[in-house]
């Protein structure tokens, strides 16, 4: 690499595209991986509490919700009537056995569509941040990380907002592009552009939080285990079990919300359908209050197990595989400048 080049590297070594690449190439393995569990997860819930047929549910992989899927008319959606299951392992087994293996990653597409970009925009603005906050915060500079996942969550999020009411709105009707932005321009020109945005506010307080906390605990906990095992740079059991941990926490603490955006997101694939998209919804804490009331404060941690499994190894792995693409690129990028000076010096 030449020295001009060179100047484009950030603290870590890599360029912003470096980072992009290894970063998409972590959610697609983390979606292609995790996918099952939520498959599972989902028939689990729709066990217990049925969604008539054309009626949307939230679909999530660990990383941020993307989407609602429908089974509307023929359009061919991977949602099936709920069966008999006793539990996630007996889900496993059904599945497969009735609808045969390929079921397990139904869903798929649409996730990697919103997956991949999302986690691409918030992985690289965590890094640049990060970098940028540590220089500039002095002696907090430990918060750094705290500062820096809440932060490019935000940013994040408020970008695909739109891109998953899109989404949400392909889903739940068949039709066309020029249809759907007929449709869009109807719920722009009633409801204004911030009709584009809806739900945006839940869920800000959802991951805002926990990528504050998934940030810090994990920048903590890899250095306090690179410490405890003398590892001058992190190894994949370092970086997969800080991961797992860190995103456990951040999960648990945040749960709450999470079973708010869920119904929120229902009743906007409801909504969606009916095609009141400009009609008002309940705050977030008005439906927290709802839940409490229907439910008791136990609604409020409703899916505990099944979000702590599905969000710990999606962590896990997401931030594995990202920083072993960190790894290669920085090799790369090392191999690129000193090559040009070793074969000058002969």
């Amino acid at each position: 690499m030449s020295g001009g080049s060179s100047a484009h590297l950030n603290r870590n070594g890599i360029t912003p595209l470096q980072q992009m690449v290894a970063s998409g190439s972590g959610a697609i393995i983390t979606s292609l991986l995790v996918t099952p569990l939520d498959v599972v997860k989902i028939r689990l819930q729709a066990q217990k509490n049925p969604f008539p047929k054309g009626k949307c549910f939230v679909y999530c992989n660990g990383l941020m919700d993307h989407l609602c899927v429908c089974e509307n008319g023929n359009s061919k959606a991977w949602y099936k009537a709920p069966g008999h299951f006793n539990g996630t392992l007996d889900a496993f087994v059904k599945i497969v056995r009735g609808e045969g293996i390929k079921a397990l990653w139904s869903g798929l597409s649409p996730t990697l569509v919103m997956a991949v970009p999302a986690t691409v925009i918030y992985f690289t603005c965590y890094e640049q941040l990060h970098a940028v906050l540590r220089v500039r915060m002095g002696g907090y500079a430990k918060e750094a990380p705290l500062v820096a996942g809440g932060t490019a969550r935000v940013f994040a999020v408020t970008i695909i907002s739109p891109l998953e009411l899109i989404r949400t709105k392909l889903q739940a009707e068949k039709q066309s592009y020029r249809q759907l932005t007929d449709c869009i321009r109807g719920a722009v020109r009633s409801g204004g552009w911030l009709s584009l945005w809806r739900g945006l506010g839940a869920t800000l307080l959802r991951d805002v939080p926990f990528s504050a906390m998934y940030w810090s605990n994990y920048e903590m906990g890899k250095k306090w285990l690179c410490e405890r095992y003398d590892a001058s740079e992190p190894t994949l059991a370092i970086t997969f079990t800080s991961g797992a941990v860190s995103g456990s926490v951040a999960a648990i603490v945040t749960l709450p919300f999470d079973v708010v955006k869920t119904r929120r997101q229902v009743e906007l694939g409801e909504l969606l359908a009916k095609k009141l998209t400009h009609q008002a919804s309940a705050s977030t804490f008005s439906v927290m209050k709802h839940i409490v009331a229907q439910d008791g404060f136990g609604g409020l941690l409703a899916g505990f197990l099944p979000r702590v499994i599905k969000v710990a190894p999606a962590c896990a792995i997401m931030i594995s595989t990202y920083e072993i693409g960190k790894a290669f690129f920085r090799k790369r990028n090392q191999e690129r400048i000193v090559r040009p000076l070793q074969t000058s010096s002969i």
